[in-house]
C-alpha cells in the first residue's frame, strides 16, 4: 500500500487561535496533495522556549508555553481539523493533579476520532529540564498507515531510542523538533549552518540503520533567542531524501510503498537482522565506575 507521507516545516509561537489557523492551512495544503499523514513540529500548539540554557525572561513574553492536557480542548480542537489525516504535532503537555501538574514536552499522533499514539521527550538539551520532565520510553504503535514509532528533536542524536522503535516494528518513524541554528559560530546561510547538517545527517543516519521510512519536520523562523533551520523531509529506508523543505517554511511530501521499501532495503542489507547484544554489553560494574569517574 502506498502512503503519501508529509512533512511541516513553519513557525508555531504562543498564540494558540494563530497556530490553529496554521495547522487548518497545513492540513488543508497536505489534504489536498493526497497526504495520510501531515507531522507538524514539535511544540506546534503554544510554541517552544524562546531560549535554551535558562536565558529566558519567565515573566515577560518569552513566558513557557501553555500546557495542556491529552483530554482538552485544544486537542479536540486539532481533531476537528485532521480530516482524513493522521496528524502529528508536539504540545507541552500537563498531567498529574490540576493544583500541580507535571509539563512534558509531548508529540501526539490522532485522527478524527481521538489520539492513537503519543511520546514525551526522552532526551532534554541546555536546559530543557528546567522547563520540562523526562519521557522513559520509546515505543510503537499500530496506525492508518501501518505501525508508527514518534521521536522529538535531541532524541534522534542518540541511536538507541531510533533502534528501539524498530526493534518494536516500527515502519515509519515521525520526528518533530524545534531544532535550532548554531549559538556560538553560526552564519547568515542557514543551509550551511553546522547543526543544520547535523539535523539532517542524524535523520538520514536513523533511517538508513534501522531501515525504516524516516519523517522529519521542524520549527522555521525565529522566536524568542532561536533561530530554527526548518528541513523538514521525509527519508527512505536507504537514506536517500525523498522530499525536503529546505530551510524555509513549507511542506515535504513524498508517496512511498512503506511494505516495499523496507523489503528492498532489507534484502539488501541486514542491518536488523544481523544485529550482535551480546557483543554490545559493557560489563556493569565497569559502566558504573565510569560513572563515578567522569
Amino acid at each position: 500500500m502506498t502512503v503519501t507521507l508529509a512533512a511541516a516545516s513553519e513557525r508555531f509561537g504562543r498564540d494558540l487561535d494563530e497556530n490553529l489557523a496554521t495547522i487548518a492551512r497545513l492540513v488543508a495544503e497536505a489534504t489536498a496533495a493526497g497526504a495520510d499523514l501531515l507531522a507538524l513540529p514539535e511544540a506546534a500548539i503554544g510554541g517552544y522556549l524562546s531560549s535554551l540554557g535558562g536565558h529566558g525572561d519567565p515573566a515577560g513574553p518569552d513566558s513557557l508555553p501553555p500546557a495542556i492536557r491529552l483530554d482538552g480542548p485544544e486537542l479536540a480542537r486539532v481533531q476537528r481539523l485532521a480530516g482524513d489525516l493522521v496528524l502529528v504535532l508536539g504540545i507541552c503537555e500537563a498531567a498529574g493533579p490540576a493544583e500541580a501538574p507535571v509539563r512534558y514536552n509531548t508529540v501526539v499522533a490522532l485522527t478524527k476520532d481521538g489520539i492513537i499514539g503519543s511520546h514525551r521527550k526522552v532526551h532534554q538539551p541546555l536546559g530543557e529540564s528546567m522547563s520540562y520532565a523526562a519521557g522513559e520510553s520509546f515505543a510503537a504503535f499500530d496506525s492508518p498507515i501501518g505501525r508508527l514509532g514518534l521521536m522529538i528533536c535531541y532524541d534522534k542524536a542518540f541511536p538507541e531510542g531510533a533502534r528501539t522503535l524498530a526493534l518494536d516494528g516500527a515502519e515509519v518513524v515521525v520526528c518533530v523538533s524545534a531544532w535550532p541554528a548554531a549559538r556560538t559560530a553560526g552564519t547568515d546561510d542557514l543551509a550551511q549552518d553546522r547543526w543544520t547538517k547535523r539535523f539532517r545527517l542524524y535523520d538520514q543516519a536513523r533511517a538508513l540503520e534501522n531501515q525504516v521510512v524516516w519523517v522529519a519536520s521542524n520549527q522555521a523562523g525565529t522566536f524568542g533567542r532561536l533561530r530554527f533551520v526548518g528541513s523538514a523531509a521525509v527519508i527512505g529506508p536507504g537514506g536517500e531524501v525523498l522530499a525536503d523543505t529546505g530551510v524555509g517554511a513549507g511542506l515535504a511530501i513524498a508517496s512511498v510503498d512503506v511494505a516495499q521499501e523496507l523489503a528492498a532495503a532489507r534484502r539488501a542489507m541486514f542491518a536488523l537482522r544481523d544485529r550482535r547484544p551480546d557483543a554490545y554489553m559493557l560489563d556493569r560494574a565497569y559502566v558504573e565506575e565510569a560513572l563515578v569517574d567522569a
